[in-house]
């Protein structure tokens, strides 16, 4: 009896430690050259409605090669103010939305300066010294600059640790530092990787911004259903009848939301693996490497564009064949047609993130029973598994619930091009039940390979959460 009693204990509290432990949020400092179009306000909009789980620590007007002379702190105050009329209702679905005035002590300013210019002795502004003071803290975490337009204020940020403070303690501060641009926007985007070699960064680099990643997010793709980046769509459920903030979303003018894809990998959905972006997520798949100069293009704004002196996570190539879904018999089935490139990497996901911020603009106005929330995924294992060559194994995502009592659909897939062995992987049973059985391939050395699990909710509008169960194959 006392060993039974010990060992019902030990699970109890096992388990309690378990469920105690929150998920450490992801620390966000932006940059932003709002006004200079009005895809940032649209970002930042949809940012808010995230930051009961993601650490907003900083709000930064800057400029870029659009927006060179001035900046525009007075509009982002305007959309944290429209954001705190909703703020109340927000609370209802989740109480760890901050509240309007936590925000609005956050907005800084750069300097009213373009790139280089702005970079150097005696160019500290509000905003590059507030960058330095956040890494001051006392937080292990990384910080994320996500920039959404010129960089030169994170440049001075790094300009000043280099020379004031300590090798050891610049390396350190340095070294909690990720990066995640929209492409390089001002000069001062190279020069930061080129000075600060060991740096995090993120960028499909140019200015040839149709061909970056990022822009997948508001690219019309032949062959697909494109409905949630439609205009009517963003009428219907983000701008109209979603009260004081969905009012503030503009019309889109050169496209939607380019910005959005340098945080989206923030967001905890069970996807999403920020220190990895070589595994893919809603912010699109990033390799580490040195591009190759001759193959960059020119885009059209004045940004210099050089060769690159170091390895960058840049641009990276999905193999993509969609699901689609059956009136009759299985509900879901692979399409005839596959794409890809590095575009895929992003919008492969994007009617999951579409469909997300549609409910979260619900929020703003729907009570808690009304409204729908995301599903929790769970597994009846572990997240990593290591199985032998040609083994028969076991994927269940046994414990999966949704909030709101819906009704829930499952997807397995192998993801190749996140784990080491690259050919696909298939499941050769029906891939849309609770648990299938996987044959691991024959291999001759140690090789991984990721398998995703999509459980997305049948409420209205449908919402996806995810799991990522990383194999181990080992040669016999």
């Amino acid at each position: 009896m006392k060993t039974l009693f010990f060992l019902l204990a030990f699970c109890f509290i096992f388990n309690f430690q378990s469920f105690a432990q929150p998920i450490q949020k992801h620390r966000v400092i932006i940059l932003t050259d709002i006004e200079a179009d009005p895809d940032d306000t649209q970002t930042l909009i949809r940012l808010l409605l995230y930051s009961n789980e993601i650490e907003i620590k900083g709000i930064i007007a800057t400029t870029s090669v659009w927006k060179k002379t001035s900046i525009a702190p007075e509009s982002i105050r305007k959309i944290i103010q429209a954001y705190g009329k909703v703020h109340p209702n927000l609370a209802r679905h989740d109480a760890a939305y901050p509240g309007a005035e936590a925000f609005l002590t956050l907005v800084k300013e750069g300097l009213p300066i373009y790139g280089l210019q702005g970079v150097g002795a005696g160019k500290d502004s509000e905003g590059s010294d507030w960058i330095v003071k956040v890494l001051e803290e006392n937080d292990d975490r990384p910080l994320w600059i996500s920039v959404w337009g010129g960089v030169n204020t994170l440049a001075q940020s790094l300009y000043k640790i280099k020379n004031t403070k300590k090798d050891k303690e610049a390396k350190r501060l340095i070294a909690k530092l990720r990066v995640y641009a929209i492409s390089d926007q001002d000069d001062s985007g190279v020069w930061i990787r080129n000075n600060f070699p060991d740096l995090f960064y993120i960028v499909s680099p140019g200015d040839d911004y149709g061909s970056a990643t990022w822009s997948a997010i508001n690219k019309y793709i032949t062959d697909i259903n494109n409905a949630t980046i439609s205009n009517g769509w963003l009428a219907e459920n983000i701008q109209q009848g979603h009260g004081p903030l969905g009012a503030l979303y503009p019309d889109v003018a050169y496209g939607m939301e380019g910005d959005t894809p340098a945080w989206l990998s923030l967001i905890p959905n069970g996807l999403n693996v920020p220190e990895h972006p070589e595994w893919g997520g809603w912010g699109g798949r990033y390799e580490l490497y040195k591009p190759d100069f001759a193959k960059l293009k020119k885009g059209g704004s004045d940004v210099p564009l050089e060769p690159e002196t170091r390895a960058i996570w840049t641009d990276a190539v999905d193999t993509y064949t969609p699901y689609i879904h059956n009136e009759y018999n299985r509900t879901v089935r692979r399409d005839t047609l596959t794409f890809s490139d590095n575009h895929v990497t992003l919008w492969r996901w994007r009617d999951d993130f579409q469909n997300d911020f549609a409910a979260r603009m619900d929020w703003c106005v729907k009570s808690y029973q009304s409204a729908n929330h995301p599903p929790l995924p769970a597994l009846g294992h572990s997240e990593k598994l290591t199985v032998k060559s040609g083994a028969v194994f076991a994927l269940d995502a046994a414990g999966s619930t949704d909030p709101d009592g819906d009704n829930l659909s499952y997807l397995w897939f192998h993801y190749p091009e996140a784990g080491s062995y690259k050919k696909m992987i298939n499941i050769d049973s029906a891939e849309n039940i609770r648990n299938v059985w996987v044959k691991a391939p024959v291999v001759d050395k140690e090789e991984t390979a990721h398998f995703i699990l999509r459980i997305t909710d049948k409420g209205q509008p449908q919402l996806s959460r995810y799991k990522r169960v990383i194999v181990t194959i080992l040669p016999k």
